[in-house]
C-alpha cells in the first residue's frame, strides 16, 4: 500500500472539553429483548471493547419485535438499575423529536417532555448527549435551540446534537444555539455515501462536530452473500470489500466499518448487533489497513463509475 492507513482508531471528543468516546459505538435500535441479564451482558461486552458511547432513542421499540414507543429505553433503564456500575462507564446518548403518527415535533413543550420522559425510562438524572432525531420543518430552529439550551442549563443534558439533518438545517440550528453542536448523526456506509457528497462531513470539518454514522453495514445489505437479496448493493462493491477483507484477514463487516472510520473527520461507527461475539468481530476494524487507493476503490465500486 502506498500510504499509511487512513483508518482513525483513536478517541474522539464531544465538543470542546467534552467527554471522550471510542471510534465504535453501541447502537440499541434493536434492543428489544427483555432479559435483563442478557441485555447487561451485551452492554458490558461493548464497554469492555471500548464502545463507551451507547446510542438509543425514545422511538426505538416500535419495530424489531419491540413492545412499543420507549421500549428500548425501558430495557436499558432496567439494565442500569440492576447494574449501576455500567452507567458510570458509558456515555449515554438518546434522541427525541419523533412523535408517531405526527411524525415530528421539535416544539418547546414536546422536546422538553420527550427528554424528561427519556430520563424517567432510563432511570438517569442526566443524558450525556441529547440529539434531535429528525428535523421538524415546521418548528423554527430558534425554538429548538432555546429548548436545547434550556436542557443544558438545567443540567439534564451534557451536550446536544442532531440526527438526519441536512447541512443547511444544521447551520440554521447552530446559528441560534448557545451550546455548541457536539455531533451529527447521518446514515453513512460504503453503500450510502450521501454524507460524503452532500456537505454533511464537510460541515463537521468546519464546525468540529463528531459524525456518528448509523448503519455502517447499510442495515445488513453489505453483508449479503452470493444468491441472497443484496438490497440493490452493487456486486462490484461487495467484490471490492471481499478483496480487501481477504487481504486483511477479516470479515467483510470489519472492512465496511474501517471505511467509515477512514474519513478525516474521524466518524464514530454505530454498530447495532445484539450479539456480543459479533461486537468483537466489529472491533477487528480497528486493525484494518486501508490506504487512499483502497477507499477510492470502494467509492468507485459503490457509485458504479470511475472518479474524474
Amino acid at each position: 500500500m502506498g500510504d499509511s492507513s487512513l483508518v482513525r482508531t483513536g478517541s474522539r471528543r464531544l465538543g470542546p472539553g467534552g467527554v471522550e468516546i471510542g471510534p465504535l459505538a453501541l447502537g440499541l435500535w434493536r434492543f428489544t429483548g427483555t432479559d435483563v441479564g442478557q441485555n447487561a451482558a451485551l452492554i458490558e461486552a461493548g464497554l469492555e471493547l471500548g464502545m463507551n458511547l451507547v446510542d438509543i432513542a425514545d422511538v426505538y421499540g416500535l419495530d424489531w419485535g419491540g413492545t412499543g414507543f420507549g421500549a428500548c429505553e425501558e430495557n436499558l433503564g432496567a439494565v442500569l438499575r440492576a447494574r449501576p456500575d455500567l452507567r458510570d462507564r458509558m456515555v449515554l446518548a438518546t434522541k427525541g423529536g419523533i412523535v408517531p403518527p405526527v411524525p415530528y415535533d421539535s416544539g418547546a413543550a414536546a422536546m422538553r417532555s420527550a427528554c424528561e420522559a427519556s430520563l424517567a425510562r432510563l432511570g438517569a438524572d442526566r443524558i450525556d448527549l441529547y440529539q434531535v432525531h429528525r428535523p421538524d420543518m415546521f418548528t423554527h430552529p430558534a425554538e429548538v435551540a432555546d429548548t436545547l439550551d434550556g436542557l443544558v442549563a438545567d443540567g439534564l443534558v451534557g451536550a446536544v446534537g442532531v440526527s438526519n439533518y441536512t447541512p443547511a438545517q444544521t447551520r440554521a440550528l447552530a446559528g441560534h444555539l448557545d451550546a455548541p453542536l457536539a455531533s451529527t448523526q447521518p446514515e453513512y456506509s460504503a453503500a450510502c455515501l450521501d454524507a460524503l457528497r452532500d456537505g454533511t462531513l464537510d460541515l463537521c470539518s468546519e464546525m468540529g462536530m463528531v459524525p456518528l454514522a448509523w448503519s455502517p453495514l447499510a442495515g445488513g445489505r453489505l453483508m449479503a452473500q452470493a444468491g441472497e437479496d443484496d438490497g440493490g448493493v452493487r456486486p462490484e462493491l461487495l467484490a471490492t470489500l471481499d478483496r480487501l477483507a481477504d487481504r486483511e484477514s477479516v470479515d467483510r463487516a470489519a472492512v465496511c466499518v474501517a471505511f467509515v472510520l477512514a474519513h478525516p473527520t474521524a466518524p464514530v461507527a454505530i454498530v447495532g448487533t445484539q450479539q456480543p461475539e459479533r461486537l468483537e468481530a466489529m472491533q477487528a476494524a480497528l486493525g484494518v489497513q486501508l490506504d487512499r487507493n483502497d477507499v477510492y476503490d470502494i467509492v468507485e465500486a459503490s457509485e458504479g463509475q470511475p472518479l474524474p
